[in-house]
């Protein structure tokens, strides 16, 4: 039956109608049912990658999210397979980004929500194993800038590497700035090969106040520094000037992209650890 409906169609309008298609048109009207909602930027090879997604809210966030930031069918499908909406979720209020993606309210624009944790570096092509240098890491993140703020989101523009900031006495350089224009505030990244420490967060606190005080304009926001590590433990975020700040973060980055059932309970432990962190009541 499929085979003679796509030979029928086939004579009738040409090329196109394959079984095949055929599959996806109907898979198609049935997670878009309104056509009021699809996005004429997208692509008919985007609606077929946005197929692969199950969940309506999440299918629906890819697929304004597509539109919006102008991502190809090759970045669409990578942000899928890196679970984006999942981690979102991981690291953000649960409830609100659902919200956002069902229509209900305007785009996020808080630090926090912008925070990945993990942050999926594969595209640079490192080595996932062993020790690595932290000038290999920035130098590789800089080669491949446009993967890397398509990985870190949205509003996103490059400011400098080892960038300068001095006091009366001293020079400070700070590995990687950003200016974020829908938070409106600088935001540092400072890197780290190995596991987070209390002086690295230490060092970040003092970036972050000292680039308020020297380089922040008067209609900027707070700065935001992100430390970015290959490990943390939990106590050293709990016991530390990270615990509840909206300023200051920590996230790992994995330089190898891990199945999407490790990333799934790795995604499901960092929920479980912010729902202890804020309260049952609030992570609902």
């Amino acid at each position: 039956m499929p085979q003679t409906l796509a030979s029928s169609l086939a004579s009738e309008f040409g090329r196109g109608f394959d079984v095949s298609n055929l599959r996806y048109m109907r898979l198609f009207y049935k997670a878009f049912p309104i056509r009021d909602a699809l996005r004429h930027e997208l692509s008919w090879t985007h609606y077929r990658t946005l197929l692969r997604v199950e969940g309506e809210p999440a299918r629906l966030w890819y697929m304004k999210e597509a539109a919006s930031q102008g991502w190809t069918t090759r970045s669409l499908e990578r942000q899928i397979n890196t679970l984006y909406y999942e981690r979102l979720l991981a690291s953000s209020d649960r409830s609100a980004v659902e919200e956002e993606a069902n229509g209900g309210i305007a785009p996020l624009q808080t630090a926090r929500y912008f925070v990945r944790d993990p942050v999926m570096l594969e595209f640079l092509g490192l080595p996932g194993m062993g020790r690595l240098l932290e000038a290999d890491l920035e130098r590789a993140l800089l080669d491949n800038l446009q993967s890397f703020l398509l990985e870190l989101g949205r509003g996103f523009a490059f400011v400098g590497r080892q960038f300068r900031i001095s006091t009366e006495s001293k020079d400070f350089y700070i590995d990687l700035v950003f200016y974020n224009y829908l938070l409106k505030c600088f935001v540092l990244f400072d890197l780290k090969s190995g596991e987070l420490t209390h002086q690295d967060i230490g060092q970040m606190d003092m970036y972050v106040r000292m680039m308020d005080d020297l380089k922040r304009a008067s209609d900027d926001n707070p700065t935001v520094g992100i430390i970015l590590c290959a490990d943390k433990d939990a106590s050293v975020v709990r016991y530390s000037v990270l615990h509840e700040n909206e300023q200051i973060f920590a996230s790992r980055y994995k330089l190898v992209l891990p199945s999407e059932d490790e990333l799934r309970a790795e995604l499901d432990r960092e929920r479980d650890t912010l729902a202890k962190r804020i309260g049952p009541e609030e992570s609902q």
